[in-house]
This record gives structure tokens, sequence and C-alpha cells, in this order.
């Protein structure tokens, strides 16, 4: 069928956001050039704005070409639960309770391993808290591990190349890790349904896979961050004050397991979220504040994503559709750097009659790259969105995540292909 000219746009809006992604540290350094206009530049520096502000040219170009109707329609007609669950899951997995939880979870197994405590406690932030991502869902076990790992390796005085080669490996690790259920990874949702994969499918083909080379990331890099690993410490005063009551920390993992039960019901995990905040104002005495800023900014980047990814299927699913099994893992790793590893699974499900190992293939390289950009995979911003001040002029470069990211994804994709 001959290409619309809505979709020549939209593809050649969607190529326009993807170099914006690569230069969102030109912004930042214009920003300290030109203070006149230091405010629009920060605003264009931000990745999390990228997709939102392209998506939104995008639908003021549907506008211009195809009417005010048919761009509203459209607009209206895309599914905005993922970015609405991401937000919401990110709030509360983010509140002190939970986070002072699962850091005394960490710091009990440290103490119970060997090594230095500091070190150990690193290694269990980069491969426990993204296996965990299986049973919690992979935005919160992203959140999770960012807030904890902040304080000791995204950090001034830490050497801005181990900074990013430990952000590939969380990146890379938080997207695989998520594959040892058939409900926490983005890109294995996509497909469970229709290809009747359960939990007990997703163990036996990819899980433990995942596992060794989450396990194997992990323990590479904290052998180059151990000279100048720190004892992690989220809250930033240790000690300094009363620790949250059992009991309302109980509360605040109930409601994050009613949101990750939830995640499919944006009505049912958006009331449950006004209820949290109302908790969080009861006890307000324990909490710090919410991260309600970078959530929504997160929920914007993908809202973005969704709008502008949903009009790049014209030529993204027959290319999908024509590879041999070997081809598609490779094809969908490349892809998922510049795509979303969710929306290139998704489209690979409409395929009518794609083989067992095709399908394989294509959840093993779209899991496999989910690191290697922001857009890669839905949790990845909220990563940068939690890391990016421990970082030069507070921007996460797309070179250097890409560059941090290669080795842990070619180790994803040994134990994809090879075990």
């Amino acid at each position: 069928m001959p290409v619309q000219p809505i979709e020549a746009i939209a593809a050649a809006l969607f190529a326009a956001a993807l170099l914006h992604t690569f230069a969102t540290r030109l912004f930042a350094t214009l920003a300290h050039r030109h203070p006149r206009h230091a405010g629009l530049f920060h605003l264009l520096g931000e990745v999390e704005v990228v997709f939102g502000f392209w998506a939104m040219l995008l639908i003021v170009a549907m506008a211009l070409v195809s009417g005010a109707g048919p761009a509203i329609d459209y607009a209206e007609s895309r599914q905005y639960a993922e970015p609405l669950f991401v937000f919401v899951i990110m709030v509360v997995a983010a509140s002190r309770p939970v986070l002072e939880l699962v850091q005394a979870l960490l710091r009990w197994s440290a103490a119970r391993l060997p090594g230095r405590a500091e070190v150990t406690e690193i290694w269990l932030g980069l491969a426990l808290v993204p296996l965990l991502g299986s049973l919690i869902t992979e935005p919160a076990a992203m959140t999770l591990a960012a807030l904890m790992l902040a304080p000791s390796v995204f950090r001034p005085g830490m050497p801005e190349w181990k900074k990013y080669a430990a952000l590939g490996v969380l990146f890379v690790n938080v997207s695989i890790g998520g594959t040892l259920t058939s409900y926490a990874a983005p890109p294995v949702l996509m497909v469970a349904a229709a290809w009747n994969w359960d939990s007990a499918f997703m163990l036996r083909e990819f899980g433990w896979k995942a596992l060794l080379a989450v396990l194997v990331n992990a323990s590479v890099v904290v052998v180059l961050l151990a000279p100048e690993a720190r004892r992690l410490d989220p809250a930033g005063a240790d000690g300094q004050r009363r620790p949250v009551p059992l009991a309302v920390s109980l509360v605040h993992l109930a409601f994050l397991a009613a949101v990750v039960a939830t995640a499919h019901h944006p009505v049912i995990f958006l009331g449950l979220f006004l209820f949290f905040l109302g908790f969080t104002q009861a006890y307000a005495r324990h909490q710090d504040p919410l991260v309600l800023k970078e959530a929504l900014l997160v929920g914007f980047f993908l809202a973005g994503l969704v709008v502008l990814g949903g009009m790049q299927q014209w030529w993204l699913q027959p290319l999908v559709a024509g590879l041999a099994p070997l081809a598609l893992f490779f094809s969908a790793l490349g892809l998922t750097a510049i795509t979303d590893n969710a929306a290139l699974t998704y489209l690979g499900s409409l395929i009518p009659n794609l083989p067992a190992d095709s399908r394989a293939m294509l959840v093993a390289g779209a899991v496999a790259g989910g690191g290697l950009t922001v857009i890669a995979n839905a949790p990845n911003p909220a990563g940068v969105a939690l890391l990016r001040r421990g970082f030069n002029d507070e921007s996460i470069g797309a070179g250097g995540l890409l560059a941090g990211a290669l080795l842990p994804t070619a180790t994803a994709c040994a134990a994809f292909l090879l075990l």
C-alpha cells in the first residue's frame, strides 16, 4: 500500500525525536552559554520532555493535514495505561517506607555474604533488585534500584565512565530481569496472552538464562566500582531520625502490591493512588517528599512515545515479518534501541502464524537490547529522571549510556543465544 502523507510526517517526526534524545546534552551546554534563554534550553534538554514535545507536533501536523477531529480521535485512541502505571508505581515504590524496608533487606543480606558490606550492597542493588522486577514489575525495580544506588554509585567523586558502566548494567539487568514471569516485563506482557506464555514457560525458556546474565553483569561492574564504593544510604540521614513503624511500611507495601495487581486497570490503580496520597498526608512525619515531578515527567515521556510510536507500524511490522529467527533476534536488538521494546513485540504479536522459534527470538532480542537507549525499555526514563543529577551537567548522554550498555547487552545476547 502507498505511504500516506501523515505516515511519512510521523516517521520524520519520530526520527527527529530520536536525534533530539542524542542532543539533550547539547541543549544543557547551550543553557550555560546563553543564560537569557536558559529556561528554554533547559526544557529542551530534559530527555523526559523529548517525545512529549514531538508527539504534540505530530498532533498539530495531523490537525493541519487531516483536520482537528481525526487528530483528536487518534490521540484519544492510544492506550495510556502503561504511562499512567509507571507514574503511579514510581511514586509508591520511591516512598520512604518502601525504600527503607528494601534497603534493610539488602543490608541484612549483605551482612551474610562475603566481602565488604558496601560493595556487596551495590552488587545486590545491581543484581537482586532488577530480578525483583519479575515480582513487583520492572518500573518499580528500576525506581528502587536507582534511589538505592544513587548515593553510593551515581554521585560526585565517582569517575564518569564508571557511572555510565553501572548505568548500562542497571538498565540491561532491569530489562532482562523481568523475564522470570509473564507479567512484569512490558515486552513480554505484550505477547503473553496472544501466544499463551505463562510464568512457567518464561522461567523455563528465558528466566534462568536472564538470571545468569544478570549475575555476571553485576559482578563484572562491581569489580570496577569497588575502589570508590560507599555504603548505601538513600535517605542521606541514616541514624538521625526515627525508623518508619512497621505498620506504616506494611501499608505502603500493600499499596504497592495492589497497584501491581491492577496494572491493566487504570481506573482502579489511579483510585488506589489517590488513597495512597491521602495516607501519606495522614502520616507525613514518616514520609520524604514524593517523587511526583520526576514521575510526571516520565509519564509524559512514555505517553509521547505511545503517540509517536503508534504511527510507525507501517514500516516496522513488514520489516519484522520477513526475517528468519536469528536475523529477527539481531533486528529486534537493533530496532529496540530506536523504538520501545514493548511496541516492537506488540507488532510481532500481530503477525499471523509467526513460528515459535521466531517468537522466542523476537522477545529475546527485544529484552536484550532494552538497556541501549533511554527509549528502549519503559523503565529507563524513570532511571534517567532519578539518576541524572549525579552526572556532569545533571544530564545523561545517549552516547555514554550506549557505550556503558554494550558489554552487558553482549552478555545478555550470549545467554539467550548460546545457553
